[in-house]
């Protein structure tokens, strides 16, 4: 918590998200097996977490830097340890919500067994499996005579092995009692494969349905792995290293930057541990050998755990064919007056589209780009790649642009967090292909997600385009709610030509009419609208703010709009992930409210609002309100002028503040409260698809 209770700290705020995607997991309203893919995405949001903020901690807190004011009046070192408190907690809790998801399957004929469960018939197909597709990919480490332990990989899931070998005849003169104590012992380590399916299906019995996991399915053929040993017994627990993943770019001017970047995450794999996760079960001798093996020490955040780890993979749990214990899929709808059978450009060129994904149709995004790729009159295409999707069709229509003879320039972020992998690669790719790659900006991320084409007409070149809250993504586009504006509209337009100027001649920053562009504008055209807010208030003009973000933490932000509430601005919060503003207080935000919305879509896109006396301002951004959203990365917040558009947003997201289902209440006490009233219950994403399927019937009327 901040001095005088000002802010609540990031990563505790962060760790109260993380418990609200855990409380979806436990919700009985939500399908079985929809309920186990958010308690993956709950230990996939761990790892994160500890990856990157928990390591940044770390880093502070062994450099002995006094950083209270960047962590909201916590000393680092206090902090590590209210954050390993509370994720023990956490992770017991998921214990349990595992165990009853399990044992509901089994009402509905799903069973997930262990290797003391298999029967006869199942046991002749896992030996099988094992040694068709299991034991080829298997890695498999004897520790006791290896001087140092080989450089374990991050947040793999591994089983720690130990042997207790059969006596050996007793020596003259030494007791068996005494040989019994100085039997050899092997400790070994055996790797999960990743790329084998965590969830093995076996053959369908009586109707039953029957899950073993990887693990298990190991553990049930250790003899076969080890029978060149004679040993007595052997036993097996998982354990599971988290490694800092902060990037450590060399500054050697001869290497490229794809060069630089690659030989970073190569170097990742090194990286200091910063939790190590175990199997409460574990022999205590097993777990002292492995920790003095792999250096951990008490700065790590160590957490004793379950029989298993790594249950982020219970994302890609399978479906097995049981349509009602999933979410009914949506078909995302077209958007009123957008065919995509026809020219989207000749649309765009008299007025602009809002596309909402995933109700509507992401396709739109991928059409756009097709056409400029095939239409002779096109001359250009400019975009900014984030992170895009394994198969991209994104990325093939850029390159089929080239093909047809247009000059196609993509800035692509090389740095966008565990994706640098992927983008290495597309980079290369379409580098060969004869793409114009642009790798940013010294210091700063490009996180804006923005297109521009360029299109010749008469004597003239007209522009086209869109502007985005999310990435270019097919596959995330599927789950991640996010606004995409397609305009034509020339002054917005030349704008965004000058932000990809900027990527191309870094000390050229240029003025913005229209746009809202980090790191130079954004923070004080924000302030400045806040202040018009407040000013408009004391003048007993209509004001008020309504924000919808996936992060608040910021100070300087926060501060002004505790200004605008003590000057009785009333400001409206959406903010899904962490907020480190604290609503409701009496003489500092009695005038702010604040909720986050979890539910079957991760709410994506961020929205500013702002009354200004009736002739509302409205924005959709690519940033949040975090201070490296203002300062460290490129973002583009861009303005609202068709009033259609900027009504259907203000609907929008008076239906999502209207949530009283799934909305979860912002305070100080961090209880995560469902808002409840006495209205009609509403649960806003199921309320939007219904919102669009009318918009289209009553324009097809």
């Amino acid at each position: 918590m901040g001095n005088n209770y000002q802010y609540i700290n990031r990563e505790l705020s962060w760790l109260q998200f993380n418990t609200r995607v855990l409380q979806e997991a436990e919700d009985e309203t939500v399908p079985l097996i929809e309920r186990l893919r958010f308690l993956g995405i709950f230990s996939n949001n761990l790892d994160e977490f500890f990856k990157v903020r928990y390591a940044t901690i770390k880093r502070i807190d062994l450099a002995g830097k006094s950083a209270k004011s960047i962590l909201g009046g916590i000393k680092a070192g206090k902090l590590l340890e209210e954050i390993t408190q509370i994720v023990i907690k956490q992770q017991s809790e998921s214990l349990e919500v595992l165990e009853k998801i399990q044992n509901q399957l089994k009402e509905h004929d799903v069973f997930i067994i262990n290797e003391k469960q298999v029967s006869p018939s199942q046991e002749i197909f896992i030996k099988d499996y094992f040694l068709t597709v299991v034991s080829p990919a298997l890695v498999t480490i004897i520790l006791n005579d290896l001087k140092e332990l080989p450089s374990l990989k991050d947040s793999a899931a591994y089983l720690a092995v130990k042997m207790i070998m059969k006596e050996e005849v007793p020596q003259q003169g030494i007791s068996k009692l005494l040989h019994r104590h100085v039997r050899e012992r092997k400790y070994v380590l055996i790797e999960i494969p990743r790329s084998i399916n965590r969830f093995v299906v076996l053959p369908e019995s009586d109707g039953k349905q029957f899950i073993i996991l990887l693990d298990d399915l190991i553990r049930f053929n250790l003899k076969t792995i080890f029978n060149i040993f004679e040993y007595e017994s052997v036993s097996a627990h998982m354990v599971k290293i988290t490694r800092d993943a902060e990037l450590d770019i060399d500054s050697d001017l001869s290497k490229s930057f794809i060069e630089k970047i690659s030989e970073s995450v190569k170097d990742r794999i090194k990286g200091d541990p910063v939790r190590f996760v175990y199997d409460m079960n574990i022999d205590e001798d097993t777990l002292s050998f492995l920790m003095g093996k792999m250096g951990i020490d008490s700065t790590d955040s160590i957490i004793p755990g379950g029989r298993y780890h790594n249950r982020r993979d219970y994302m890609n749990f399978p479906s097995l064919g049981k349509e009602k214990l999933l979410y009914k899929a949506i078909e995302p709808l077209p958007i009123p007056g957008l065919v995509l059978q026809g020219s989207l450009l000749g649309r765009i060129a008299h007025k602009d589209y809002l596309l909402y994904a995933p109700y509507q149709s992401f396709a739109y995004v991928v059409k756009f780009l097709r056409e400029a790729a095939l239409d002779p009159k096109v001359r250009s295409i400019k975009i900014t790649i984030y992170r895009l999707a394994k198969i991209s069709h994104i990325a093939s229509s850029l390159i089929n642009a080239v093909k047809n003879g247009k000059k196609v320039t993509v800035q692509i972020e090389l740095r966008a967090r565990f994706d640098e992998v992927a983008n290495i690669r597309y980079a290369e790719q379409m580098q060969q292909e004869g793409v114009n790659l642009i790798f940013g900006v010294t210091g700063l991320k490009v996180h804006c997600k923005t297109c521009i084409i360029e299109r010749e007409e008469g004597s003239k070149l007209k522009k086209y385009g869109f502007i985005s809250t999310g990435n270019f993504n097919e596959s995330t586009s599927r789950i991640y709610t996010d606004y995409t504006l397609f305009t034509g509209n020339q002054e917005l337009l030349k704008e965004i030509n000058k932000v990809f100027d900027f990527f191309e001649i870094n000390y050229k920053v240029s003025r913005y009419k229209h746009l809202l562009v980090s790191p130079h504008y954004t923070r004080t055209a924000l302030l400045k609208l806040i202040n018009t807010e407040i000013e408009n208030a004391k003048k007993g003009i209509q004001s008020g703010i309504k924000l919808k973000l996936n992060s608040l933490s910021d100070f300087t932000l926060i501060d002004k709009l505790y200004e605008a509430s003590r000057e009785g601005v009333k400001i409206k919060l959406i903010v899904r992930g962490l907020c480190s503003l604290i609503p409701g207080v009496p003489g500092m935000s009695e005038n702010i409210e604040a909720i986050s919305i979890i539910d079957k879509f991760l709410e994506h896109p961020r929205v500013f609002i702002f009354e200004n006396a009736g002739d509302q301002k409205i924005y959709i951004s690519s940033a949040d309100w975090m201070t490296r959203n203002m300062d460290l990365r490129v973002e583009i917040s861009c303005p609202i002028y068709d009033e259609e558009i900027k009504q259907e947003i203000l609907e929008t997201f008076d239906i999502s503040w209207n949530d009283n289902v799934k909305a979860r209440i912002h305070s100080l006490d961090q209880d995560n409260a469902y808002r409840r009233n006495d209205k009609a219950p509403l649960r806003s994403q199921f309320a939007l698809y219904e919102y669009y399927q009318k918009k289209l019937e009553n324009y097809k009327v």
